[in-house]
């Protein structure tokens, strides 16, 4: 993804003992201890647990994370595309949007579009529509040639600081929300995803 500000990198612990316990603490063993078969299946079976409880705990935090989101109803908003025209949310009444804040110069939002313009025109004519957010400084004079050079078949708007904090603050980009036909937030990414990832989550709403 790319920062729209860029953070100081996070400062992780060291101390295996102090975040994970003994557990991991114990896991450390000596070359003797190495040599021992009946050590090395002990061993083994406490960094299993470790790492399977780690991954239970994330699948939760993930899951509950995109629980909240999903009963999230999505902003209203109203926006001008790159000719200057007014667009707004209710335009998209009853449709399925892929909602993706992105910008000419962020590489993985580059790279995500060849999958949204295959979606928007496989599923367009089922009740599909991706909405663009272009969060470019210089406005239309960047978008539109960036348009048309990658062939976009989707409508695309200039976003404001205004939207990014109505939709709960967008700190990076790309940042995309998957909205159903009653405007509520089913999905979120933060980062790159492939076109199979958003397929997959639209096919359901149609």
């Amino acid at each position: 993804m790319s920062p729209l500000l860029r953070p100081k990198p996070p400062e992780f612990d060291t101390n295996l003992d102090s975040d994970f316990g003994p557990q991991v603490s114990n896991a450390r063993l000596s070359l003797s201890e190495l040599n021992n078969p009946t050590t090395n299946v002990r061993s083994f079976l406490v960094i299993f647990q470790t790492i399977l409880a780690t991954g239970l705990i994330f699948h939760a935090l993930s899951t509950q994370a995109a629980e909240s989101a999903a009963s999230k109803k999505a902003p209203e908003w109203e926006l001008k595309d790159t000719e200057g025209k007014v667009v707004k949310s209710s335009d998209f009444a009853g449709k399925v949007v892929i909602l993706d804040f992105w910008a000419t110069w962020c590489p993985p939002c580059k790279a995500e579009i060849p999958g949204f313009i295959e979606l928007q025109k496989k599923y367009g004519d089922k009740g599909l529509v991706v909405v663009g957010v272009s969060l470019d400084e210089q406005g239309p004079a960047v978008v539109k040639p960036f348009m048309q050079q990658f062939g976009m078949n989707y409508p695309v708007v200039m976003g404001d600081e205004k939207i990014t904090q109505d939709f709960g603050g967008v700190a990076a980009i790309p940042t995309t929300f998957i909205i159903d036909k009653n405007g509520n937030i089913a999905a979120k990414h933060v980062g790159y995803a492939p076109k199979e990832t958003f397929e997959k989550e639209i096919t359901p709403l149609l």
